[in-house]
């Protein structure tokens, strides 16, 4: 395989990876994370219901094992395939016991079953991107091992999808889903720096190597308390659906924190960006790094002031993880000596 169809697929591969981050915002966002109650089928379906009727037992109706009704407000799963008779009967179904949550709201579904479909495109890009590495093994061994930890790591990745459902989303379980997302981004930047052919970098590239290292870790606590003030913002949605102005009521210490770091992140990284202008260093990575960092405090300010209007939540996200995955990518640049 050559090098450029390679790095296409890794490219395709860290998009959708992005994609599936943008689209589990929106699932939080909107409240869909129980779309589908189970996993990885929706409701016991390949392809989800569209109206409540289909989830209530029916008469002379052929079921297939593992598809789910809705009784009593509860959910049940039949234990074979069978035609039911004309009156219910118990014994051909047992309750799902992992959660006790038995509600269809077919646009919460379905948001929640694109975002599930997204995953299973991004899984497919990774395991391209591992059959790539395969094919080239020889010439780069280390790839295989990246994209081998890649596979594993999207593996993960889906186990921990299931566990967030099975769970009914439990806060420190979406975190840590977040925090894998953030994993595979960077083994895939570090596959693609590990093809990158022909890149050069500044002679002071150790000092700007332990700057953007700084301004890393700073970017990680800020997005560390972030996904804790949205656990915070969960629970206010929740107690608060139709009323966002009351969202950050009683908001913890960690908010305005969260809030006032965001300045020492700009600031760390504007000191970057001095010193390289200064220099007569141009990194296009390091001004789009810098432009995610004004819009994610932009977006914020939005959240603050306006009251969560539609979409910022997503987009907040989004933001920081590709500011993560530009500074990943600026760490992880390639050894030759002068200028890029």
């Amino acid at each position: 395989m050559t090098e450029k169809r390679f790095k296409n697929i890794v490219w395709t591969a860290l998009g959708l990876v992005y994609l599936v981050i943008f689209a589990g915002a929106v699932v939080r966002m909107t409240g869909s994370g129980m779309g589908c109650p189970d996993w990885p089928k929706c409701f016991g379906y390949l392809i989800p219901p569209t109206q409540r009727a289909q989830l209530d037992w029916k008469p002379q109706h052929e079921y297939k094992e593992g598809e789910v009704i809705i009784v009593n407000e509860s959910l049940r799963v039949a234990k074979q395939d069978f035609t039911s008779s004309d009156a219910y009967n118990e014994t051909y179904w047992s309750p799902y016991t992992k959660h006790d949550y038995a509600l269809f709201n077919p646009y919460h579904t379905w948001i929640e079953f694109i975002n599930r479909l997204l995953g299973v495109l991004a899984g497919l890009a990774t395991l391209a991107v591992f059959v790539g590495s395969l094919l080239r093994g020889r010439k780069q061994p280390k790839l295989l091992i990246l994209s081998t930890l890649v596979l594993l790591g999207m593996a993960f990745q889906a186990w921990l999808g299931k566990t967030v459902v099975d769970s009914n989303l439990m806060p420190a379980k979406i975190t840590l889903h977040m925090g894998m997302a953030l994993i595979l981004i960077a083994l895939l930047i570090l596959i693609l720096q590990s093809v990158q052919t022909g890149q050069k970098r500044p002679v002071s590239i150790q000092t700007f190597r332990t700057l953007i290292g700084m301004a890393l870790v700073l970017s990680l606590i800020q997005i560390g308390m972030g996904t804790q003030v949205r656990q915070f913002i969960d629970l206010q949605m929740h107690d608060f659906p139709q009323l966002p102005h009351r969202w950050l009521e009683n908001a913890p210490a960690k908010f305005y924190i969260h809030r006032s770091f965001s300045l020492l992140v700009m600031g760390t990284h504007l000191g970057i960006w001095w010193m390289l202008w200064k220099n007569k260093i141009k990194f296009r990575a390091f001004g789009l790094v810098l432009s995610c960092i004004g819009l994610e405090i932009f977006s914020g300010a939005l959240m603050y002031y306006f009251d969560f209007p539609f979409s910022t939540q997503p987009i907040h996200l989004l933001l920081a993880t590709l500011m993560f995955g530009g500074q990943f990518y600026l760490l992880t640049l390639p050894n030759p000596s002068t200028q890029i």
